[in-house]
């Protein structure tokens, strides 16, 4: 089979105020029609640099050597005119966040419909009936009429569908998928990736999988690359890759992906350092009910129904479920920031129903929250310093920023911070880094409750694992209880004592790790967990198989 993309000696560097920064630094790689080739590594290791290449899509601060062959042309070399007709045509891009990839003010069929024109004599009508042909592929719901329906009427994992219509409707000989799963749930992220393989098998086109999920890889791609510090460090087809990882850094890459099953021993280990305290729960939810008020004349949106929970001292309580289930809100009611309006939530002894803001205002300061998106939780104006004093100040623990400073400098060792990035502004912090000051601010009050919203779902499997460690251990340390939201089971069976699985607003099952992840009762618990991909090759194609017989049996 012949190499649809041939990279050869691939050196990129961008220009700076000061010493040009080298991104990547000689790599080679071929993929051939119909596979797929995983880029793996962690951010700043260069993969999306190299993938972008492929549709020459570097800033003009970029200089590029060596060659990338696409077909006959070599896309370093040839013209912007000739690098648009091969775009959409011999080559596209399923970029990572559809929301920013799609314009709000156009619907999707006049977004599809524009690639279709600006590379082909079609009349609007053509394209329109092709721009619906393509979404029914992809698996749209009525496409004929969605076809009119803006970014904003989708969901995320249709969104994404989207996208991946737009990059198929011309046919491509390559798709470059950019991190195409990492903010969709676990049962999406199942059908993006069938997609996907059907988009291969269907149509034939090679596909370049950038991502940090090594489930992901396990699920779809034929061979692997590694990429570490702008360089390729092994390159081996799946099963050999998951089976006998030569390079140290792979070796590391694969030990850091948090396993289903590993957490039951963790948890005993825990619950035998710091047995949970069951008399006075921090958080009581009985016949828990959060609705949301209709508008112009529409009913209301019930968004928890009838929800019991406990979440008792010093205890881990992890909740999971898709977008939607009302797990996050859940969160928000325990948190004050959201109002309940029906049965009983007791948080830290007071009754939430119908409470004032005056009366719940001293409790904030025994909750702490961590946001799932650090970079924009913080104030970019602040620095780290300030951003982790908030808290204190606010509550009256100091004067100002410059009398909280020996506090917060004890917070940033504890989550294992070095002192000078007190000094630095957020965007000079990588996610990791960021989402460590998230957990220092939270913790800077000594909480009784932490709130821990999605804290690691953007994070790189290696820097993840540092967070989820670094979690464990301030939990066992400072003894606070907490409630983990995630859609991520192998993170949850990790960190918590108890799950409960939300399922439309519905408390559909709770118990520990061993009851809720090694006998779930549920079919959403099954299909939940049969959606989870894990790395490795073999056993995740006999899960995949499970999970087409539950589809089969809903």
């Amino acid at each position: 089979m012949t190499n649809v993309v041939d990279i050869r000696d691939l050196e990129i560097s961008f220009a700076t105020d000061g010493e040009p920064v080298r991104a990547v630094n000689g790599v080679s790689l071929s993929v051939k029609a119909g596979e797929v080739l995983a880029i793996v590594g962690e951010s700043g290791s260069g993969k999306t640099v190299t993938a972008k290449t492929i549709l020459g899509l570097l800033p003009s601060t970029a200089t590029v050597s060596g060659a990338v062959l696409l077909g006959a042309d070599d896309v370093v070399q040839i013209s912007g005119k000739r690098l648009r007709e091969i775009r959409g045509t011999d080559v596209a891009m399923v970029f990572q966040e559809p929301s920013t990839a799609l314009n709000p003010v156009h619907t999707v069929g006049w977004q599809i419909a524009e690639g279709i024109r600006a590379h082909g004599k079609f009349s609007k009508k053509q394209a329109r009936a092709k721009a619906i042909e393509i979404l029914g592929k992809v698996g749209i719901p009525d496409p004929e009429s969605r076809v009119d329906y803006y970014p904003h009427q989708f969901s995320g994992g249709q969104k994404q569908r989207v996208v991946i219509a737009m990059a198929l409707v011309l046919e491509p000989g390559v798709i470059v998928a950019d991190e195409p799963t990492t903010a969709l749930d676990v049962t999406v992220q199942a059908e993006i990736l069938d997609l996907l393989r059907r988009c291969r098998d269907d149509f034939g086109a090679a596909i370049v999988l950038i991502t940090h999920n090594m489930g992901v890889v396990a699920d779809l791609a034929d061979r692997v690359a590694v990429m570490y510090n702008g360089t390729v460090v092994e390159e081996a087809d799946v099963r050999t890759l998951f089976a006998s990882p030569q390079n140290p850094y792979t070796q590391r890459l694969l030990a850091a992906v948090p396993k289903l099953g590993t957490g039951l021993a963790k948890t005993q280990e825990r619950a035998a350092a710091r047995p949970v305290v069951e008399e006075s729960p921090v958080v009581v939810a009985e016949n828990l009910v959060i609705e949301y008020p209709g508008r112009f004349g529409r009913n209301g949106f019930r968004a928890v129904d009838g929800v019991n929970l406990v979440i008792h001292k010093g205890e881990v309580l992890g909740l999971v479920g898709e977008s939607g289930s009302g797990k996050t809100t859940i969160g928000r009611a325990i948190g004050g920031l959201t109002k309940i309006t029906g049965g009983s939530l007791t948080v830290l002894g007071k009754e939430m129903l119908g409470i004032r803001e005056r009366t719940f205002k001293p409790l904030r300061a025994d909750i702490g929250f961590v946001f799932q998106d650090p970079a924009s939780s913080f104030n970019p104006l602040l620095t780290i310093a300030e951003c982790v004093a908030e808290p204190l100040l606010v509550h009256g623990r100091a004067g100002d920023a410059a009398s909280a400073r020996p506090r917060v400098n004890e917070l940033l060792e504890a989550v294992q911070l070095p002192r000078a990035f007190a000094d630095r502004y957020p965007h000079e912090l990588s996610g990791g880094q960021r989402q460590r000051a998230s957990l220092a601010r939270s913790l800077a009050l000594d909480p009784t409750l932490l709130i821990a919203d999605e804290p690691t779902s953007a994070l790189d499997v290696s820097v993840q694992a540092r967070v989820l460690e670094l979690f464990t251990e301030l939990q066992k340390d400072l003894g606070f209880a907490a409630l983990f939201i995630s859609h991520d089971l192998a993170v949850v069976d990790l960190l918590a004592d108890r799950i409960a699985v939300l399922y439309r607003g519905k408390l559909v099952e709770e118990g520990t790790g061993a009851e809720v992840l090694g006998a779930p009762q549920h079919p959403y618990t099954q299909r939940l967990l049969a959606s989870l991909p894990v790395p490795d090759p073999i056993e995740q194609a006999a899960r995949r198989e499970v999970l087409r017989g539950l589809r089969e049996s809903d």
